[in-house]
């Protein structure tokens, strides 16, 4: 994804996936990985199977395609969300804090088939995700560690309060629906206040 493509980190337009990976997301978020068939995502796309190969040549890459589409972008949002900050660390964990949450609510599928289908990935493949999703935790575990030095968080466990952040706002892509009684800034404004709970933030 570039620059160009993602805009300000706090906007999110339309999908920027290709006709085959939509189609592998919504099939693997209705029916598991294992349940959809390379044929059923060949229909979804419009593709005959061969067709479909011609772009992705198993059903593993396509899964590998989406997880990887998935944690890239949420990394450079991050990565953007903590560099337009302000230098205090508390101003820098809310940012990110945001683009977690905003990523998990705007990208439900796609977050929701990360966590759940890493299970289906093949061994490499899943240490190269994993990789991934540890630079996204240690970017929050670095940002909670200089709010504890600054004075800005008072957690007594700051390792495992990042953690519980991180997987809360996960979780969020879960549940989250559009139609749903908050609007996506009412419940980032709720959640980043429990993070800031979480982590002992000092006001």
């Amino acid at each position: 994804m570039t620059e160009h493509d993602l805009g300000t980190w706090r906007e999110y337009a339309g999908s920027t996936l290709s006709a085959p990976l939509t189609a592998a997301l919504s099939a693997f978020v209705e029916q598991g990985y294992h349940g959809t068939s390379v044929r059923e995502i060949a229909g979804r796309a419009g593709l005959s199977v061969p067709g479909l190969y011609h772009h992705y040549p198993s059903k593993q890459a396509l899964l590998v395609g989406l997880m990887t589409a998935a944690m890239e972008e949420l990394l450079e949002r991050s990565t953007r969300a903590e560099a337009e900050a302000g230098p205090r660390a508390a101003e820098r964990f809310d940012a990110v804090v945001e683009s977690l949450l905003l990523f998990h609510m705007h990208r439900s599928n796609l977050a929701f088939v990360g966590s759940t289908e890493i299970r289906s990935l093949e061994p490499a493949n899943r240490t190269h995700y994993v990789r991934l999703r540890d630079e996204q935790q240690r970017m929050l575990d670095r940002i909670v560690l200089d709010g504890i030095a600054s004075g800005d968080f008072e957690a007594p466990y700051p390792a495992d309060a990042s953690r519980a952040v991180t997987t809360m706002c996960v979780g969020v892509a879960g549940w989250y629906r559009p139609d749903g009684p908050l609007a996506v800034g009412e419940l980032a404004t709720v959640y980043l206040d429990i993070s800031r709970r979480i982590v002992g933030a000092v006001r």
